[in-house]
């Protein structure tokens, strides 16, 4: 279920200036800098005809043909290469082993095609097999020989903001009272623990996106809504650096089980704050010093000044509805689909004889969840 924001992904897009009175435009998914490429011409006057004979045989149509040898390098030294084929194949086998799959028997088709005739077969297996899975590749120090694999967490393209001025609401609200601490100390997991920035911290994405609206509504014409706009922003700021000194308060996690304990859901809202609760609580205690950036990395090579880095798709946030929240995600929007690259979590995986220690998504796959559903009840209740 996908109730975060989704940000384009348009390139080269300007950022216009937000207008008071409009909402926020759909959005679609961030676009992959790829190239279509140009279709060769067709010869007009087509190929020259040519009839086989009579006794030709067509049994070649029903053959299976094997995958053409993209590089083909010749080694001089039979010793190296026989020591190359040998790494790939322990690595191959250690490779097998983790993704539990059965690899092609290739050796019989000789150096160097068996090797690259094995990579194209588990290229495949894994593309079908492995939910994360994205490449692999052949990697040569000055040791030995061996694949790399890469897996990476598709986020989508989502804006994983969670609202704080709701949950100042429900601490107001005496019939939530108890259901709001458990989503406190929920907060306090994600803001403590799992490294999710705070948009009244200086050095974060929002804070400065969020004085940039500021700046545009003090310098653009008074109309009637200025003034409601400006309130709007003055209750961010106030109650965010409220609600900072309540989510950064340590007392909130070593209040967490008791808090779980305590709690008897009334109603379905009561429920899903101690189902999603509990799930924290799970998370904290599996990953109790883990960060949410802790895969963090490009989806590509090249500049670093081209890529949307987590903490700007990742972040507490003031409100999730209002005029604030709708140009908030208008002017995000134009800023972050300007550029070509994503920052999302990876794991790269080494087959050289060593242990495999991150060897899965388990943690990501939870917190991006947990993030998600809790924007959720806090936009919604």
């Amino acid at each position: 279920m996908n109730h975060a924001i989704v940000y384009s992904g348009e390139l080269n897009r300007t950022a216009p200036k937000a207008e008071a009175k409009k909402a926020a435009p759909a959005v679609g998914a961030v676009c992959r800098l790829d190239e279509t490429p140009q279709r060769r011409r067709r010869n007009t006057q087509g190929q020259t005809e040519i009839c086989s004979g009579s006794d030709a045989a067509n049994g070649f149509l029903k053959c299976l043909f094997l995958p053409k040898l993209k590089e083909r390098r010749t080694i001089q030294d039979s010793k190296k290469a026989k020591k190359t084929e040998r790494d790939f194949y322990k690595s191959l086998f250690q490779l097998a082993i983790h993704y539990n799959i059965q690899p092609m028997q290739t050796r019989q088709y000789g150096y160097p095609y068996s090797i690259a005739l094995a990579l194209d077969d588990i290229r495949h297996q894994l593309m079908n097999k492995i939910e994360h899975w994205e490449g692999i590749r052949l990697l040569q120090d000055s040791r030995k020989t061996f694949i790399e694999s890469t897996e990476r967490y598709n986020t989508g393209a989502t804006l994983f903001y969670t609202p704080v001025i709701p949950l100042y609401k429900l601490l107001k609200n005496r019939k939530r009272k108890h259901a709001a601490q458990l989503l406190l100390s929920v907060c306090t997991y994600l803001y403590s623990k799992a490294d999710v920035p705070y948009y009244r911290q200086e050095n974060s994405f929002l804070y400065w996106q969020y004085e940039m609206l500021k700046e545009w509504i003090l310098n653009d014409e008074h109309t009637d809504e200025t003034t409601s706009y400006l309130c709007e922003i003055q209750q961010a700021e106030y109650i965010g650096d409220c609600m900072e000194k309540k989510i950064c308060n340590s007392a909130n996690l070593k209040a967490f089980k008791q808090r779980l304990t305590k709690f008897t859901p009334k109603d379905a809202f009561d429920n899903d704050c101690w189902n999603l609760a509990g799930e924290a609580f799970c998370l904290y205690n599996k990953y109790p010093d883990t960060s949410i950036f802790k895969n963090a990395m490009p989806n590509g090579e090249g500049d670093m000044d081209n890529v949307v880095t987590m903490d700007r798709y990742v972040s507490f946030c003031a409100d999730g509805k209002g005029w604030l929240n709708e140009n908030l995600e208008q002017t995000v929007d134009s800023e972050l689909s300007q550029y070509g690259q994503v920052e999302e979590p990876m794991i790269v995986k080494h087959f050289n004889g060593k242990t495999i220690t991150n060897n899965s998504f388990d943690f990501e796959t939870r917190i991006f969840s947990l993030v998600e559903e809790l924007a959720y009840l806090l936009k919604n209740h």
